[in-house]
């Protein structure tokens, strides 16, 4: 077996190239060796993005800004010898989870809706229904985030007379912070347990719209890089 190896790099010694129909051959079977390429750095925040194209750390020379998603922004540099692109940095964004579809109790729901959502007046409803609601054969939840109150009932209904929008406009947080979060519409729904979900009814149009503040961003803080060709974005 070793022989055998030493023998075919022998070989390789003797290649010899010929041309047919216009195309160029090899008698051996060559392996093409790739450019080595460094690590793309990661980021989380545009601003931490922002930064490393305007220091021109690694190159001077332009360079393409894709904002691939609303979570996924990358930067690289033109095509080489090779034909491949160099990505040099990707920035991916930090969100809050909140699981759409899914079902959460009234406690978690409400920590949800702070933690996750941009305040608006249809969240401050959302919380108010959720927070002042009887669960069938166990209690009712009264919780205005500063006191609660609990008592035997039986039955799922609202507390009082509160009238709920549906579908509900909300602003979670589904995009980089530093651009305006999209507002969209969502089913909003409750059950027995008690538990509550919300349902995306927007057909995915807020994904395009985060796309679109994100360039816009990039476009503000990276105007002069842009004017002066170093810089191109891309949506």
């Amino acid at each position: 077996m070793i022989k055998a190896a030493i023998e075919y790099i022998v070989g390789l010694g003797n290649t010899e190239i010929f041309y047919e129909n216009g195309q160029a051959h090899a008698s051996q079977m060559l392996y093409k060796l790739e450019a080595p390429v460094a690590a793309k750095l990661t980021v989380h925040s545009l601003s931490g993005l922002v930064e490393y194209l305007k220091s021109t750390f690694d190159l001077d020379e332009t360079l393409m800004v894709h904002v691939e998603s609303p979570t996924e922004v990358v930067a690289f540099s033109s095509l080489n010898q090779d034909r491949n692109r160099e990505q040099l940095i990707k920035a991916n964004a930090m969100l809050p989870q909140f699981h759409f579809e899914n079902w959460y109790d009234p406690e978690n729901f409400i920590i949800k809706l702070q933690s996750a959502f941009v305040p608006n007046e249809d969240r401050n409803i959302v919380m108010k229904v959720v927070g002042n609601i009887r669960e069938e054969d166990v209690r009712t939840y009264g919780d205005d985030g500063i006191g609660q109150t609990v008592t035997a009932k039986v039955g799922v209904a609202a507390v009082g007379q509160v009238e709920v929008p549906n579908p509900v406009a909300l602003k979670p947080y589904r995009t980089f912070v530093e651009v305006e979060q999209p507002e969209s519409n969502f089913v909003f729904r409750m059950k027995n347990g008690p538990r509550s979900a919300l349902f995306e009814a927007d057909g995915g149009a807020w994904k395009l719209e985060a796309m679109q503040n994100i360039k816009r961003y990039l476009k503000s803080e990276l105007h002069n890089e842009i004017e002066s060709g170093k810089i191109i974005v891309i949506a």
